[in-house]
């Protein structure tokens, strides 16, 4: 009886480090992940008073923008071969470019469009950051199926722009590609939860893990918005 009760203290104890280092964990990726959206938003407001740059950038935009998804594929590939000050500086200057190529899109739509879509992404973003984080269902078999629907609507994409150009094919791209990245949200979540697991708050591989988690959601925040 007495043994049971060891046990029993000791996985509780254990089963509070976890959730202590979950908690740590997520605290600093969406730590980082708002930084990111601050320098963001930030850059973009500069750009957007600054008629210039912004011209000299509109007329470059296709190029930028396939420059930063080549950035992208680039970073998912390096970014855990890093040392955590290198994935540190690669997140801050990807979030800084991508206030740059995301101003001239904001100069489209007025201010009151802006806010609502901004709102409407923090809404779908923020509930499925809550499911992933409470959910006791395993979301790990839904993460290829989200990842194909994802670069499916990204290959369709491309090929309506410079073929196709068609306003529905367009149409229900957006729609997967919003689908594709609200679950993707709540996958990710779940993957920071049970990598806290064995990592070690305060080491170069917790923060890496920070930096690596807060890119995956920065971008599925951008996408949607």
């Amino acid at each position: 009886m007495e043994n049971q009760t060891f046990e029993t203290r000791d996985f509780s104890k254990a089963s509070d480090g976890i959730l202590d280092k979950e908690s740590a964990l997520l605290t600093s990726v969406f730590g980082w992940m708002t930084f990111g959206l601050t320098l963001t938003g930030v850059v973009s407001y500069f750009v957007l008073n600054n008629p210039s740059i912004l011209n000299a950038i509109g007329s470059k935009l296709l190029i930028l923008c396939f420059a930063q998804i080549a950035v992208v594929f680039w970073l998912a590939a390096r970014l855990h071969k890093m040392s955590a000050t290198t994935a540190t500086a690669c997140f801050l200057g990807y979030s800084i470019s991508n206030g740059l190529t995301i101003a001239p899109l904001l100069s489209m739509y007025s201010g009151a469009s802006v806010a609502n879509a901004f709102m409407m992404t923090g809404a779908l973003f923020g509930s499925m950051t809550v499911y992933g984080n409470v959910t006791k269902k395993d979301l790990s078999s839904m993460g290829s199926f989200l990842m194909m629907g994802f670069f499916g609507a990204f290959i369709a994409s491309i090929v309506n722009i410079f073929f196709l150009k068609s306003p529905m094919i367009s149409w229900v791209v957006s729609i997967v590609f919003i689908l594709a990245c609200t679950g993707l949200t709540a996958w990710d979540v779940q993957k920071i939860k049970r990598q806290a697991s064995y990592l070690d708050q305060d080491t170069p591989e917790f923060k890496k893990a920070s930096i690596m988690g807060a890119l995956s959601l920065y971008l599925n925040f951008i996408i949607i918005f």
